[in-house]
């Protein structure tokens, strides 16, 4: 028996190691192949191709890439096709993966997507395409399926709430003390900064993520600040952030390493994503910005395609704004700066975010993996 996924971007590929690891579970003598990360690699996944092939950001940014992503689809459409796995599981990446899925089903494939694209957030009107693409929906969080059911041309597709892995994988977080001491740290205020995980993202937020810390460095001069770096390819843009903003602060550069850098933090600035997800099932305040480029922030507003009051999944599961978010123009070192402050200075102000994060750590741990593969078990029929 083979699997054949796609992953589409680092969030993916942490995903798609914890699903390979279960379908394993379950199927020993299955393979697994498709476009992965290293994660999905060291569980076992054959790349046929990687992660950086699909991870671009924005409305405007993917235009040049274009030509070599559609490529890309039409090559791995003839490989699934002619090889015809169990199932294709398409792990977010919905721009990509749908319309594979889609293909992949008309030929008699069975297709499954792992992660909802947020159509409870833009454009709901994509559930009719959703429908036509996959056959089972393999939700994170526990408000989906519930959309899906009542949201017309759903018909179709099952949708299931099997929670999210990294609920399972962050169980225990590490002790801040023994994060620090792994990292260096004595006992001074200490700002975990991750500005993204795509160049794309950097490009529009390293800048401003280094100028806050400026801003803070101002009025708490023995401030610390510790950026881990996703990938070694980020790191010239990072370090030239920082010696354009701030460089005579007390930075640490880390090569990866973005959980210790949480887990040792007094309080994390961040950019909107799978991270936030991370920061809050280890129990670590946060601020949380994100922008993109000027012209596809023209494009969301003059089409509103945003449907919903806040983006960042820490507030969106507590269903009201428990962590403090900036975007586009509100993402100013000022305001962003002041945010952390008040975390830095304020137990209060840290533990009301923290009270909030433990109710949704809870919903989110049901062994997500293996619920995942359980629910492509009885798709496949086995």
């Amino acid at each position: 028996m083979r699997f054949a996924l796609v992953a589409g971007e680092a969030s993916g590929d942490l995903l798609g190691a914890a699903l390979v690891r279960a379908l394993r579970a379950r199927f020993p003598q299955a393979s697994f192949y498709g476009v992965t990360g290293p994660r999905m690699r060291e569980a076992g996944c054959e790349s046929v191709a990687t992660i950086d092939s699909l991870s671009v950001m924005g409305l405007a940014e993917v235009l040049p890439r274009l030509p070599s992503i559609l490529a890309l689809r039409r090559r791995l459409l003839r490989r699934f096709a002619a090889d015809r796995p169990a199932c294709f599981v398409g792990i977010d990446a919905p721009d990509f993966n749908l319309g594979l899925e889609r293909r992949l089903r008309r030929r008699g494939l069975h297709t499954a997507h792992l992660v909802s694209p947020t159509v409870w957030a833009w454009r709901p009107g994509r559930v009719a395409g959703i429908a036509r693409s996959a056959e089972l929906m393999l939700c994170l969080f526990p408000f989906e399926p519930a959309f899906y059911a009542g949201h017309g041309g759903s018909a179709g597709l099952r949708a299931v709430f099997v929670g999210h892995p990294l609920a399972e994988e962050l169980a225990q977080p590490m002790d801040r003390g023994e994060a620090r001491r792994q990292l260096g740290l004595g006992q001074e205020p200490c700002v975990a900064v991750l500005p993204g995980s795509r160049a794309g993202e950097l490009k529009y937020l390293a800048r401003t993520f280094a100028a806050t810390a400026a801003w803070v460095a101002q009025r708490l001069p023995q401030a610390r600040f510790l950026v881990p770096v996703a990938k070694p390819a980020l790191r010239p843009l990072v370090e030239q952030a920082v010696a354009q903003c701030a460089p005579r602060l007390n930075w640490t550069l880390l090569d990866g390493q973005s959980r210790q850098a949480m887990c040792a933090a007094d309080a994390v600035l961040l950019a909107s994503g799978t991270a936030t997800l991370e920061c809050l099932l280890l129990q670590r305040p946060m601020v949380v910005a994100y922008r993109v480029s000027a012209l596809s922030a023209a494009l969301v507003r003059a089409f509103k395609l945003i449907k919903i009051d806040h983006v960042s999944l820490p507030n969106l599961l507590c269903d009201q704004a428990v962590v403090p978010e900036f975007l586009q123009e509100q993402a100013q070192p000022e305001a962003l700066g002041a945010a952390l402050l008040e975390l830095l200075g304020d137990r209060a102000a840290r533990e009301r975010q923290l009270a909030r994060f433990a109710g949704v750590r809870d919903i989110l741990k049901r062994d997500a993996a293996a619920a995942a593969a359980a629910a492509i078990a009885g798709l496949v029929g086995t």
